[in-house]
């Protein structure tokens, strides 16, 4: 077992783990994280997108024990004093979710593509950017709508 220490969400935290844990595994299983979401398992959906030290990091093929000193941010996390993040805000207002299983991870995605990029996001871009990212859902239509509206208000 190896002792991995990392701020989540703000909070510093310190878990007892084995050295082939998955970052997922720790949020989702020890710190009961649950919107940061496991699907293929394989760093194909980005469902289990997380921030980690500011950059999007698919967190179903990073070991904890990688983040060990790092700064993590899920899903959970943007949401401040119970007003949702701008991006969390324009994906309810867009309709940029239906079953919802994707979205922590599409977020996600859209506040690293505002980090990298700056809030000035066209169709083209945003649509580039989410190809690791998937959505049994949807056709992306408003998924790109929200992206850019939450990048406007970013």
């Amino acid at each position: 077992m190896t002792t991995v220490g990392m701020t989540v969400n703000g909070d510093p935290v310190s878990v007892e783990t084995e050295d082939r844990t998955l970052l997922v595994e720790v949020l989702r299983d020890q710190l009961a994280l649950t919107g940061t979401h496991v699907a293929c398992d394989t760093s194909q959906c980005g469902a289990c997108l997380v921030l980690i030290d500011g950059v999007a990091t698919k967190s179903c093929t990073t070991l904890a024990v990688q983040a060990d000193g790092s700064e993590i941010q899920t899903i959970e996390g943007l949401a401040k004093d119970g007003d949702l993040h701008p991006m969390q805000a324009a994906f309810n207002e867009n309709h940029g979710l239906q079953c919802g299983f994707c979205t922590p991870g599409m977020i996600m995605a859209g506040v690293d593509m505002v980090r990298r990029l700056g809030k000035d996001l066209d169709d083209e871009t945003i649509r580039s950017e989410l190809e690791g990212n998937i959505c049994r859902c949807t056709g992306y239509v408003n998924i790109v709508k929200a992206i850019k509206a939450g990048a406007a208000r970013m």
